[in-house]
């Protein structure tokens, strides 16, 4: 039986669009392959021009010959059905892609100050605040580690000293009072849980602690 050569194969661009013939839009935005008939009621001509069939559909379309896509879509009201506040709405998520974010509060700011110790935001304020505290590290270290190693131990509130047994104690512990279970299904800690898992996964392959 004869096999054909491994590479005998046609890679000529113009043979691709044959083989990804069907479902081909033209320049005029037609889709020259369709064979639907246009759904105006008594219209004969192809179909080759879709239409959104709603605003809660835009996936699903209607057919039309060319004439009356044009007629469909000079009637098309994106907003129909809609009161002007759900209006409003929508055009506000769009302006940000869907993506809204909560505005800073003062639980927020709250929040910050004591995931750094610190109760009272005053206290930063204190007595030794103006002084050179030097090339110490936050936490005390006096080892020499990779920055991202170094910023996980700022973040587990750990020091290098300790061994790695003793910042997965640590890890766990700050894992459960962030966790929303603990806080009655509240996400407002969800950042800072998200940091501590990204830190913990710094230090546990990391050859610079004993286990």
């Amino acid at each position: 039986m004869d096999r054909k050569p491994l590479f005998d194969f046609d890679i000529r661009a113009s043979s691709d669009k044959k083989k990804r013939a069907r479902g081909r839009r033209g320049m005029s935005g037609a889709w020259e392959t369709s064979v639907r008939q246009c759904e105006h009621p008594g219209c004969t001509e192809d179909g080759k021009y879709r239409c959104p069939k709603s605003s809660d559909a835009l996936n699903e379309y209607l057919w039309f010959c060319k004439d009356h896509a044009r007629e469909y879509n000079l009637k098309w009201n994106y907003f129909e059905g809609q009161t002007e506040s759900e209006m409003l709405d929508e055009m506000e998520r769009d302006r940000v892609w869907g993506r809204a974010t909560k505005p800073l509060g003062r639980d927020d700011e709250r929040l910050a100050w004591q995931r750094l110790g610190i109760e009272d935001p005053h206290q930063v304020l204190g007595e030794k605040a103006t002084q050179n505290p030097g090339r110490t590290s936050p936490m005390g270290g006096t080892r020499k580690l990779p920055p991202t190693e170094r910023k996980a131990l700022e973040i587990l509130d750990a020091r290098d000293s300790w061994s790695r047994g003793e910042i997965r104690k640590q890890y766990k512990s700050l894992v459960k009072d962030l966790h929303p279970d603990r806080n009655a299904g509240a996400r407002t800690d969800e950042d800072r849980l998200q940091e501590v898992v990204w830190a913990w996964d710094q230090i546990k392959d990391s050859r610079n602690f004993r286990d």
